[in-house]
C-alpha cells in the first residue's frame, strides 16, 4: 500500500489556536465576575456554544455571539454599561491575532511536499478568516488544495481524499483532535495519526481507537514524514 496523499488539520496542529480562545474566555469571565463566579460562566458558555454549532459552525466569529448570548442570560437581559462592545472588542481581537506555526511545522511539511506527498489542508471554521491565516502562516505554497469545511466526518474524508488523491486507503490524516481529524479519518479507511495539542476544547474530545492498525500517536509533527514514509 502508498500513501500518495496527507490531509492536515489547520488549527492547533499547524498553528497556535485554542489559547486565543482560552484567554478570551477569561476576558469574558472577568467582564461577568459580578453576575456570575468562573465555573458557571464556563458552564453557561459551553452550553451556548453546544447549541449554537448547529447555527454558528465553528470559528472566532460564532464563538463571539455565543459570549454575547451568554452574558446576555448570564444578566437577564440586561447587560451594563459598555459589555456588549467590550465583547465584540475582545472578538476583534481574536481575529486580528498573529499566526504563529508551531514548532517543527514548516520543516515537516516540507519534507512531506519534497517526498512528493499531496498535502492537503482540511479544517473546519470560518472561511474568510482560516483563509486569512493560511495566508499569513507562509505555509500557503506547500498545499496542493484546500478544503474549509462545515463539519468532519467520514464523507468529508472520502470526498475529499477522492477529489485530490488517490482514495482514502492511500490517504494519510493528522490532527490533534480525536473527535474530528481521526476517528472519521479511520471510518472513512484513512490512515490517522494523532498529534496532541496541549490543551482541547471540550467538544473536541473523544476516546482514541485503541490497537487500530491504522492510527498512530505522535509526539510532534516533526515525527510525521518519517512515519508516512514507514507506511509506504
Amino acid at each position: 500500500m502508498r500513501i500518495t496523499t496527507v490531509g492536515l488539520d489547520a488549527d492547533d496542529t499547524l498553528w497556535h489556536n485554542e489559547t486565543i480562545f482560552r484567554l478570551t474566555q477569561d476576558r469574558l469571565r472577568e467582564m461577568l465576575a459580578d453576575f456570575a463566579d468562573r465555573d458557571t460562566t464556563n458552564a453557561k458558555l459551553a452550553e451556548v456554544e453546544k447549541r449554537n454549532l448547529r447555527l454558528y459552525g465553528y470559528g472566532v466569529k460564532g464563538f463571539t455571539l455565543s459570549m454575547i448570548e451568554t452574558a446576555m442570560e448570564l444578566t437577564q437581559g440586561e447587560p451594563p454599561g459598555r459589555l456588549i462592545a467590550d465583547i465584540l472588542a475582545a472578538g476583534r481581537e481574536m481575529l486580528s491575532e498573529p499566526v504563529e506555526p508551531l514548532p517543527g511545522v514548516d520543516h515537516a511539511l516540507a519534507e512531506l511536499s519534497e517526498a512528493g506527498y499531496r498535502l492537503v489542508l482540511i479544517t473546519k471554521g470560518d472561511l474568510l478568516h482560516q483563509e486569512q491565516k493560511l495566508a499569513a502562516s507562509g505555509l500557503g505554497d506547500l498545499f496542493a488544495a484546500v478544503e474549509i469545511v462545515s463539519e468532519k466526518d467520514a464523507s468529508t474524508y472520502s470526498r475529499v481524499f477522492d477529489r485530490y488523491g488517490s482514495g482514502a486507503a492511500e490517504a494519510v490524516m493528522c490532527g490533534n483532535s480525536m473527535r474530528s481529524d481521526i476517528l472519521p479519518a479511520l471510518e472513512a479507511g484513512c490512515w490517522g495519526a494523532y498529534i496532541p495539542y496541549h490543551i482541547t476544547w471540550a467538544h473536541e474530545v473523544a476516546e482514541p481507537p485503541g490497537e487500530h492498525p491504522r492510527f498512530a500517536e505522535l509526539k510532534s509533527i516533526s515525527e510525521l514524514p518519517a512515519w508516512v514514509g514507514s507506511l509506504t
